[in-house]
């Protein structure tokens, strides 16, 4: 039986509408249509009905979306129940007697395993691992000097639940994550995890595009930085040049970024831990190249391209466990932006050639995101009549189906 989206795409086809069309019959966007017809995002009922009668189906396209949606409600249930049991599972023949040693060798992997891992196991390991330590301070079955420790475990392992949330694109789960790790880091006392959280309240911030928001929660992680300890101010710096170069001041966003380049000259002491709460080199120039293309071009986008190139070969000359994928797949986007900005289609289409051969499960909501505004970027009038634009926008458009 066809599902809502075929059924609405051929019935579409079949009435010589294109999703423009389309969207202007039911009032709702073409995009989210063109999402909704390839099955990325699933139809609400206002649309099921709207496209029904937009389309003359006589009620066949609303009976194909109520039947798709009862399948989705009753996977949903089978996946909470099935998460819920394997976490107990898990807890009760893993980790019964995990001491607090171990508990921190667990963080320690899941963080750097994650620069490679995909979220959704990522989100798996950490919440089981989340579930344990918030069990050994609740019930106080710890030592008196551990309490500390367990509440840094606990905070760090919901810094990863907030990326691995925002990784596919739910940034409000996201900030209730940050909002625990930034308590467990008040108990504990510990300002490297104060401030890395800092960060991270900020980048979730800056994807829901509340620039100002972000901006403050980049600041405010000042306090908790200083001495040369670790990475934290330079992730703020460049945190910072992100919102301003989005808030279109070119001046200040230049200025954070070099402020970034002199905190990384002041550290003393490395991160506590590296992975996801490290802040390396590579991913520096991969923060100065994605702040800088949000400007009008120019000098900006000249630097962001040398910055996203920087991030890439030094991504491609690490270590695998020090490389992180996605990162590095986003700076290849970032560089094709950049060189669009520069005129320079063949280079942006050379430069985002390995991200269209990515398959589904590694396409990150950041990537769906960037990838979205390059192929507005390369439809723009300028372009017309460039056939390696019109052929880099078509395969993005193939990768989002």
């Amino acid at each position: 039986m066809p599902t809502f989206p075929e059924q609405l795409r051929t019935r579409r086809l079949k009435a010589g509408l294109s999703l423009a069309d389309l969207a202007e019959r039911t009032h709702y966007n073409r995009s989210y249509l063109h999402h909704v017809e390839s099955g990325r995002r699933p139809a609400n009922e206002h649309v099921a009905a709207k496209t029904d009668v937009a389309l003359n189906a006589d009620g066949a396209l609303y009976t194909a979306w109520e039947r798709d949606d009862a399948v989705r409600r009753r996977d949903a249930a089978l996946r909470r129940t099935r998460a819920a049991a394997l976490a107990i599972s898990r807890d009760l023949c893993s980790l019964a007697d995990l001491d607090i040693g171990e508990l921190h060798a667990g963080v320690e992997e899941t963080a750097v395993d994650y620069l490679s891992t995909a979220p959704a196991p990522m989100m798996d390991r950490a919440h089981t691992l989340q579930a344990e330590a918030y069990e050994r301070i609740r019930s106080g079955h710890h030592r008196p000097q551990d309490r500390s420790d367990l509440y840094v475990t606990t905070g760090r392992l919901s810094g990863v639940l907030a990326y691995a949330l925002l990784d596919i694109g739910e940034p409000g789960e996201a900030l209730n994550h940050a909002a625990a790790a930034a308590r467990c880091a008040e108990c504990a006392g510990d300002a490297e995890l104060a401030a890395w959280v800092a960060g991270t309240r900020s980048l979730i911030a800056r994807f829901m595009g509340d620039y100002g928001l972000a901006l403050e929660f980049a600041r405010d992680g000042y306090q908790w930085v200083g001495g040369g300890n670790g990475t934290a101010e330079a992730r703020l710096r460049c945190g910072e040049a992100q919102c301003l170069a989005n808030l279109g001041n070119s001046v200040a966003a230049n200025a954070a970024l070099d402020s970034a380049e002199e905190a990384r000259g002041r550290i003393r002491r490395p991160d506590e831990l590296g992975g996801l709460f490290g802040f390396s080199v590579a991913k520096q120039r991969y923060y100065a190249g994605s702040s800088l293309i949000w400007l009008d071009g120019g000098h900006d986008a000249e630097r962001a391209e040398r910055e996203a190139t920087a991030a890439i070969e030094l991504w491609q000359a690490s270590a695998p466990e020090e490389r992180s994928l996605d990162d590095e797949r986003l700076a290849h986007v970032y560089l094709a932006t950049a060189r669009v900005q520069l005129g320079d289609v063949e280079g942006a289409a050379a430069a985002v050639r390995p991200v269209l051969s990515l398959p589904v499960e590694d396409q990150i909501s950041w990537i769906v995101k960037r990838m979205d505004r390059l192929s507005s970027m390369l439809s723009a009038p300028r372009f017309q009549g460039n056939r390696t634009a019109a052929e880099t926008v078509e395969a993005i458009k193939q990768l989002a189906a």
